[in-house]
């Protein structure tokens, strides 16, 4: 018979640690007069982008039927944007968020995300938030912003990343001294693009500062706004700190017929990639498009990692280490 692992992954002062933070996190809100909401973890519809992945279930409803398959949210923003579209306000979301095939020392299928709104806010103010919400756990640090475009003229000497061809981009990875990569298709510029940032340029962010890379190109925009002064951006940006992600902002996207085309563009990615076809969430886009209501307002909103970020501050490099449990003895 074997033991069964079931001493906590962090120690308990750890713990203590981690529920000072939680707390400090929530007084920050608290008096920004930004709401604390609760959404549903379950729903019957999920996100469709073809890099994540969510966890299903099956659930009996009585009046509908046995087995309806559920999904674990990703994220709680489409919830949180149904309240913003009922008139909720600024509202803040600090909770639990699943996502499937996530293993690694930045990665759990179960973590803790951190992820608000705010009404009115322009995509520098919402930086600027994002950066100052940061320094509440790691302190006062330099904060560097950097466009999408000089980050690759700085780090692999492509002067407009925009523009550039594939070949540039792999030749340039290739400088780099990075091994060979199979598999990749010499004209696939998104993917040489994509490992340029990944295996290159993400690794050198946020060193002895907080980095805040933007003006992401207009083809990764997810659900940002694209520039209306340049039309090869997207008004997104992401926060580095010791080359980690901690934080993934837009500028909000508000015409639900624009959603609607983005949702049926990352369905056909998931369907080149044998990747299960999910259905969209049409609650969504009936309260983007609810003229009556008035639909999305006016907001940015952002999406940051806790778990990562307490991770930073404890000088951890797992972040297991400052859980409670880990998935393995969950």
């Amino acid at each position: 018979m074997t033991t069964a692992h079931w001493q906590p992954t962090a120690p308990l002062a750890m713990l203590q640690k981690r529920a000072a933070a939680l707390a400090k996190v929530r007084h920050y809100f608290a008096e920004q007069k930004v709401l604390e909401v609760d959404v549903p973890a379950l729903s019957s519809a999920t996100v469709p982008d073809c890099y994540i992945d969510s966890l299903q279930t099956k659930i009996d409803i009585p009046g509908t039927g046995n087995n309806q398959p559920y999904f674990l949210h990703t994220s709680p923003e489409y919830a949180m944007k149904r309240l913003l579209c009922a008139g909720s306000g600024d509202i803040y979301f600090l909770g639990k968020v699943y996502r499937q095939g996530d293993y690694s020392p930045r990665h759990q299928p179960e973590f803790t995300l951190v992820e608000w709104y705010r009404l009115g806010y322009s995509l520098r103010e919402m930086m600027q938030e994002t950066s100052q919400v940061i320094q509440l756990l790691l302190g006062s640090m330099p904060t560097e912003y950097l466009t999408y475009q000089a980050a690759f003229q700085r780090y692999v000497g492509i002067e407009n990343i925009h523009q550039a061809c594939a070949q540039q981009c792999k030749a340039a990875l290739m400088a780099q001294g990075v091994a060979d990569i199979v598999g990749v298709a010499e004209n696939d510029k998104n993917l040489w693009e994509q490992l340029l940032l990944t295996e290159v340029i993400e690794a050198q962010l946020g060193q002895q500062q907080i980095t805040v890379l933007y003006d992401y190109p207009a083809k990764d925009s997810a659900l940002a706004k694209v520039s209306t002064n340049n039309a090869d951006v997207a008004e997104r940006f992401e926060v580095f700190v010791n080359g980690m992600e901690l934080a993934n902002g837009y500028f909000e996207l508000q015409d639900g017929e624009q959603y609607e085309q983005r949702f049926q563009a990352s369905l056909a990615q998931r369907q080149q990639q044998g990747k299960l076809a999910v259905p969209i969430d049409q609650n969504l886009i009936g309260a983007l498009n609810d003229k009556q209501q008035g639909g999305l307002p006016l907001c940015s909103g952002v999406a940051l990692g806790f778990d990562r970020l307490l991770a930073l501050v404890e000088q951890q490099n797992n972040i297991e280490k400052v859980m409670p449990f880990s998935i393995t003895n969950s």
